[in-house]
């Protein structure tokens, strides 16, 4: 069977990784990239990254697992959907070498995104459309008995349950209303007020 790589193109912009879709691409393991934009348009289930840092950077990718690398001072940009950043301890040793911390999401568009293990104070989330349950788990009771439009209340059930490890999840508003059937200002009402969300 043939094994592809992804291309890695390197300019004065920074790191390009490419590559036709299909074939699994793994990035590192130790790898090492700093004060560098990093613009990885391989699609989320072809990239699996091992381990490594990236430092100072500027990212845009799509859906990508970041928990097996650390994230430090980097600066997020474009959509991210279903990626968790942070190490999580209750899955593979690879991932619990990541980390993430003193990063910037406020120009990313995150969507069903959760942050584990990590101090939030160092990290910058994106406001408005996107909203971010913190603590969920200890909200959980509450949660269940507000009422919530369309069939949003699916999304709260996943929320309140989170994997070990998980301090926040992060969600874009115009994705999910549009996933559960309400619109977003049916949504942003039903979410003001509610324990532990920051709109």
């Amino acid at each position: 069977m043939k094994q592809w790589f992804p291309r890695l193109s390197w300019n004065s912009r920074g790191v390009d990784i490419t590559g036709p879709e299909g074939p699994i691409y793994w990035l590192g393991p130790d790898l090492t990239l700093r004060d560098c934009t990093v613009v990885i348009s391989a699609t989320g289930r072809s990239l699996v990254p091992m381990s490594g840092q990236f430092i100072d950077c500027t990212l845009q990718a799509k859906g990508v697992s970041w928990a097996p690398m650390e994230l430090k001072g980097c600066h997020f940009k474009g959509g991210f959907s279903g990626n968790d950043f942070g190490f999580r301890a209750d899955l593979f040793d690879r991932e619990k070498a990541g980390g993430v911390e003193d990063c910037d999401f406020s120009e990313a568009h995150l969507n069903g995104c959760r942050f584990f293990n990590c101090d939030l104070s160092t990290i910058r989330l994106p406001l408005w459309p996107c909203f971010t349950f913190l603590d969920a788990r200890r909200h959980a009771a509450e949660m269940a008995r507000r009422a919530w439009p369309g069939s949003f209340d699916s999304v709260i059930r996943t929320v309140s349950d989170p994997p070990e490890g998980t301090v926040a999840s992060v969600w874009h508003a115009p994705t999910v209303a549009r996933k559960s059937d309400t619109t977003v200002e049916a949504l942003r009402a039903a979410l003001a007020g509610a324990p532990g969300v920051v709109l």
